[in-house]
């Protein structure tokens, strides 16, 4: 007697976002899955409840009257008592994509021009949304258009700007007001010219001054910027792409930068997504690979950050937090956390 044909395996529910797919999976399908410091992401969870995605506004309303879990095992339980696992991938079915890292620089500044202090961080100019593109670094580096510019502080190094500008935002000490008393302040993204972006590492390549892959190392760009300072300029201004920025007070040292959802990024918790794939305020499952295997929030955005399965984690501030940014880039598996019906 021949054995009763298996049942068809019934079709998976979806939804479709405009850049991906989401499809419903069991929490057992999530690699690392109750292994994480599941309570650590409640910091950022409730940061993102401020400004809740649509369809977490009754979710968000719950988890801001509570308290915080009392430890990893409540986490793990409210999340999967409240929210529902959805594999991410592209609408062409590829869930595999890439984890790269970001952090906020800190560097050293003055309010006004002096020996060894002579590179402007600008303000956005009145007129940035009425030309579109805007000017191309170049431009803006020469006069006349420079003078016309607003620096809000000057530091020390024109690649520190643009590492300030690739990440976003960053942390100044200013040293020479209030009497000499430093103060920190935050640079915090005020728009960019809109012309294409170009990284150093790869410019440098490009340039053939880098043979050993696509993109140099930035250490490799700072050693090749000392020793070639007359051709500094050509490297800089291969990169158009501007980014300006605004000032914020900085009383709180322990918050970080708002990021596109509007709230505080929380280090090692907040990564920036492509907001077509997934809303802003969606926790997520992020495998890739170990240690890296953890919650986090999608919190914000960033102009390479485009695709299903793309995402920017969030380090925090400082050196340790930038050397494990540039770290960061290997492949990248990502679920989406979203309330029951």
């Amino acid at each position: 007697m021949s054995a009763p044909a298996a049942e068809p395996a019934r079709p998976r529910e979806q939804q479709q976002r405009e850049r991906a797919r989401w499809i419903a999976v069991d929490w057992s399908e999530l690699p690392g899955w109750g292994e994480d410091r599941a309570a650590e992401l409640w910091p950022a969870l409730r940061a993102g409840c401020a400004r809740p995605a649509p369809g977490w506004a009754e979710l968000c309303a719950k988890a801001l009257l509570m308290s915080g879990p009392a430890d990893d095992q409540e986490a793990l339980l409210w999340l999967m008592q409240h929210l529902r696992p959805w594999r991410i991938e592209s609408l062409d079915g590829e869930a595999q994509g890439l984890l790269t890292g970001y952090f906020e620089p800190e560097l050293i500044a003055r309010r006004q021009p002096q020996a060894g202090f002579q590179v402007p961080v600008l303000a956005a100019p009145p007129d940035l949304n009425q030309r579109r593109p805007y000017y191309t670094r170049r431009q803006i580096d020469s006069e006349p258009l420079k003078s016309r510019m607003r620096a809000l502080v000057y530091i020390e190094d024109p690649i520190d700007l643009q590492v300030l500008q690739l990440q976003g935002s960053g942390r100044v000490r200013v040293d020479d007001e209030d009497g000499g008393r430093p103060r920190w302040l935050r640079m915090a993204f005020a728009g960019h010219n809109e012309q294409p972006l170009q990284p150093l590492g790869p410019a440098l390549a490009a340039m053939g001054e880098w043979k050993d892959g696509p993109a140099a190392p930035r250490a490799a760009v700072r050693d090749w910027a000392r020793r070639n300072p007359a051709r500094l300029n050509e490297l800089l201004w291969s990169n158009p792409r501007y980014v300006f920025f605004r000032e914020e007070p900085l009383s709180d040292l322990g918050m970080g930068p708002r990021g596109a959802q509007g709230v505080p990024l929380t280090p090692g918790r907040s990564i920036a997504v492509d907001k077509a794939s997934i809303p802003y305020g969606t926790p997520v499952w992020l495998d890739a690979g170990a240690p890296l295997r953890r919650l986090a929030m999608a919190q914000d955005s960033g102009s390479a950050i485009v695709g299903a399965v793309r995402a920017d984690f969030f380090w925090g501030w400082g050196a340790e937090a930038e050397a494990q940014a540039l770290r960061t880039k290997q492949p990248l598996r990502l679920w989406a956390l979203w309330p029951r019906p």
